[in-house]
């Protein structure tokens, strides 16, 4: 009879205590004296690092960056408290808390969708930390009645607060407009996110305030490289022009034939991609990209 443990999907790493009686799961690949990069993913039933960034982690570590693939409260196997602050600032501050205790002074930051707006807000409140910025579709660059009018915003909420509880056929239905190609929907994807969904209180999401963040965007004085799939259902591709408008000598790339997730549908393109941004940022020539 498997265990527990055996039953999990997701694999579990390590844990960190970030304050006020919390902790912040996290995966760690790489050398120890390698350059930092901080994964932050996005929101929604049953997200998490590993599920969010699996593709893409290995890449980096294995060319010698320190990854840390972290929960974002309330997501993964990190601390889930009912009355707990999921405000942007305040989830920032626990990612600055989890850098702290990793030993880390600095940090190229990855987010995409919530983990997008948790980057910026990092960047934002601890300038002297990060060094570099990738946003995937970062939320908080609308106000939030636009996002609530969004197909793919809508589904997952529907999912989440249905009245039998949210259900594996429910999660493959929001997954079916989160990805422009349902063959990447497989099994495994949706049987991650649908045991985490499983411990998640309806707070996570009833309670998550995501900050609007497009008037601050001019205040970043790191390097921005945006990614932004044109057929996105939950983040308004209109995005990538505020970021590429408001953020000096940012370089914003709209990806066709892609939706939410950049970082799993094109996964060998974002990988190379970003490489090529982390280690030639001053040479890194492409203001605008569309991929057929």
């Amino acid at each position: 009879m498997p265990t527990e443990e055996q039953l999990k999907v997701v694999p579990e790493g390590k844990y960190a205590d970030v304050g006020d009686g919390l902790k912040m799961h996290y995966h760690e690949a790489g050398p120890d004296s390698g350059p930092v990069l901080l994964w932050i993913h996005g929101s929604g039933p049953g997200a998490s690092g590993y599920s969010n960034f699996k593709r893409n982690y290995p890449y980096f570590a294995e060319r010698g960056y320190r990854c840390i693939v972290a929960d974002t409260l309330g997501y993964g196997y990190s601390s889930m408290p009912e009355d707990g602050d999921y405000s942007s600032a305040f989830l920032a501050g626990k990612y600055m808390r989890l850098l702290e205790q990793a030993g880390a002074s600095q940090a190229c930051v990855i987010g995409n969708s919530q983990g997008g707006n948790l980057s910026i807000q990092l960047a934002l409140d601890f300038p002297q930390v990060v060094e570099r910025l990738v946003l995937m579709a970062p939320g908080g660059l609308e106000q939030r009645e636009v996002y609530m009018q969004m197909e793919g915003i809508q589904a997952m909420m529907k999912s989440f607060f249905a009245k039998d509880g949210i259900t594996r056929d429910g999660m493959r239905s929001t997954f079916k407009l989160q990805l422009f190609d349902e063959q990447l929907i497989t099994d495994e994807i949706i049987e991650e996110r649908f045991q985490i969904a499983q411990t998640q209180p309806k707070a996570v999401i009833a309670k998550m305030k995501v900050a609007y963040l497009a008037e601050r965007l001019k205040e970043l004085r790191c390097p921005v490289l945006g990614l932004w799939g044109v057929e996105d259902k939950f983040c308004p591709v209109s995005g990538a022009m505020t970021v590429a408008r408001e953020v000096k000598g940012a370089k914003v790339m709209l990806l066709n034939s892609c939706g939410h997730w950049v970082m799993v549908e094109h996964a060998a393109l974002f990988n190379s991609l970003c490489l090529q941004f982390l280690e030639a940022q001053a040479g890194f020539e492409a203001a605008a990209v569309v991929r057929g």
